[in-house]
Formats: C-alpha cells, sequence, structure tokens
C-alpha cells in the first residue's frame, strides 16, 4: 500500500497542512505512524456533547437531555428530522459501516501485513457488542463474556472473545476504563468498566429498547469528562467504588453520579465513598435530582443538566 509513503512525501513539502481522518486505531498504529514519529498531533473525536446539541437544535434543556439519551449525539442527528423510523436508519447505517465495513476491513489489511485474521464471525462480534452494550457501567471482564457467550449455547474461547473485543475498542465503539485504587494510587488489572461511544448507537442496537436511566446518565458524564481534557479511571477506596477520579495536569476530581438522591439509602451511598476519602481534592456528585442540590460538608451535589452545560475554559 503507497497511501503512507503519499502522506510522507507531501509531509516535507512546505506549507502544506495534512488533515487525516480515520475511525479506527489502525491509522495511527501501522506503517504511517512509523514514518511520521513525532511529525503527527492526534486530535480524538467524539459525539457532540449535550452541550453542543443544545445549542444547534435550540429546544429546552430539559427535553433536550431526554432526546440526548435517547437518539444520541452524531451531528446529523442534532439537524435531521428526528422520528423514529428516520434516527433508526440513520444509526443502522453508522453500526453496520463500523461493525462490518470497517473491522473487516482492518481485519483484511491484517491478513496482507502478517498472514492472521482474527475476528472471522461477524455475527459473534455484533453479539458481543450487544452484550457489551447492556452492561456498560459494569464491573466486566474477558471471563464473564465468555461465560455468558458459553451459557447462550456459543463454544468460544477466552482468547477468541478477547480478540473482538479489542476490535470494538479499537474501533472506538467501546471505551474501556481501569479501576484506580485510591489508597495506593495504582491502577488496578481487574474488574474493568466499559462505556459505549453514542447512547443512541447503543439504543439501536439492544434487542429491547433500555433507557436505564442510572448507567445512562454515567456513560454521558464519562464521555463529557474525556471531552474536557480528563484522564478517567473508575476509583476504588477499601471496600467502596467511585465511578470517577478524573485527573488533568495533575488536579484530582472525585465524581459519583446517581438519577435520583431523594431516598435517605441512595443519599447515604453515593456520598460514603466520598466522605470516605481523606485528600483534599475536590469531591462531586452528578444527579438529575433538584431536591438534593448543595454543599455537604465540602462535598458538591450538582445537577448533571447544569454541570453538562457549564463553560468550559
Amino acid at each position: 500500500m503507497f497511501f503512507e509513503k503519499v502522506v510522507d512525501s507531501l509531509h516535507v513539502k512546505e506549507n502544506i497542512d495534512i488533515y487525516i481522518t480515520g475511525s479506527n486505531a489502525y491509522m495511527l498504529s501501522g506503517d504511517l505512524a512509523t514514518l511520521l514519529t513525532g511529525r503527527y498531533v492526534e486530535i480524538s473525536m467524539l459525539p457532540l456533547s449535550f452541550k453542543e446539541y443544545v445549542e444547534i437544535t435550540g429546544i429546552p434543556k430539559e427535553q433536550a437531555f431526554s432526546e440526548y439519551m435517547k437518539t444520541g449525539g452524531f451531528p446529523y442527528i442534532a439537524v435531521m428530522d428526528r422520528t423514529d423510523e428516520k434516527v433508526e436508519i440513520y444509526l443502522e447505517g453508522i453500526y453496520n459501516t463500523v461493525i462490518v465495513r470497517d473491522i473487516e476491513d482492518r481485519q483484511a489489511r491484517k491478513e496482507m501485513n502478517c498472514g492472521k485474521r482474527k475476528i472471522t464471525d461477524i455475527t459473534l462480534l455484533k453479539t458481543i457488542a450487544r452484550y457489551l452494550a447492556s452492561v456498560i457501567g459494569s464491573p466486566i471482564s474477558i471471563k464473564s463474556i465468555t461465560n455468558y457467550l458459553i451459557s447462550s449455547g456459543r463454544k468460544v474461547s477466552a482468547n477468541t472473545v478477547s480478540d473482538y473485543v479489542d476490535a470494538l475498542t479499537e474501533s472506538f465503539i467501546f471505551y474501556s476504563v481501569d479501576r484506580f485504587d485510591i489508597v495506593g494510587k495504582q491502577l488496578l488489572k481487574v474488574n474493568k468498566k466499559l462505556y459505549m461511544v453514542d447512547l443512541g448507537l447503543r439504543n439501536h442496537i439492544l434487542p429491547r429498547k433500555r433507557y436505564d436511566l442510572g448507567f445512562s446518565i454515567e456513560n454521558i458524564v464519562f464521555f463529557e469528562l474525556l471531552r474536557r481534557g480528563n484522564k478517567v479511571n473508575i476509583g476504588k477506596y477499601g471496600s467502596t467504588e467511585v465511578d470517577f477520579v478524573a485527573q488533568k495536569q495533575g488536579v484530582i476530581v472525585y465524581y459519583q453520579v446517581t438519577a435520583d438522591m431523594t431516598a435517605e439509602e441512595t443519599f447515604e451511598r453515593e456520598m460514603r465513598p466520598l466522605k470516605e476519602i481523606k485528600d483534599n481534592y475536590e469531591k462531586i456528585v452528578l444527579t438529575l435530582d433538584h431536591f438534593s442540590l448543595g454543599n455537604y460538608d465540602g462535598i458538591k451535589v450538582i445537577n448533571v443538566i447544569d454541570w453538562l452545560l457549564e463553560n468550559q475554559i
């Protein structure tokens, strides 16, 4: 293939800026990255933020949030006639492009380069994608995915499952998040979580529409933290868990995310991990609830919609 060499040859010319777009990690994992080492800047792109979605659609923020959770934030969604049928057709086109064409094309390139094609069963790939979409925000492992597939009647090895999950994360459909031991200040290798790049895509591929509010909000918050330039992990503090540990320029912020905090039991559950952390970094609970907002011994409870609409420097 001569694409990489053409790009490299153009790069040495004066007064030329080159912009290359790609939909998977292959773009910067092969010959192109080798040829351009130290001479490129990678810019990760995500679907529209909620703030961008509101600005484009011009609809009230509460209505916009409900639609955003249902249809997602791919740019054309914000300007199209958002009837259920038209949205489904549009999302099906994106899904098939990424799952079928993009991943298959990448596997074909692998086959040419090293004679090994790991992804051979698109039906299995879609089955794994649906399962991962159904468990966003929950601890997951290759073993648990393999066990699910075996219990569903699929004979599959853990190595195969690992290859297929890698294909889905390399295509940026799913993002893997490591757990971080807040006391030990180290990453943990077990019980990672996955989040899906777009909730509209998630709702599209699940066999039954699942607008599970808590995990949907958590998914939105995760990607907003990425947009704001944070490195994001799941926090572990003793036996408790913090939804997100966001680090940016050496500053840490701890986040809990919940749909509603009006029940006393829920309030205590969300606050407990943050109360136990003894450092002085900011601690925030994000919720749709309007009745529990305030400052509780230094822990801020903020409406998630207002937080998403904040202006960022």
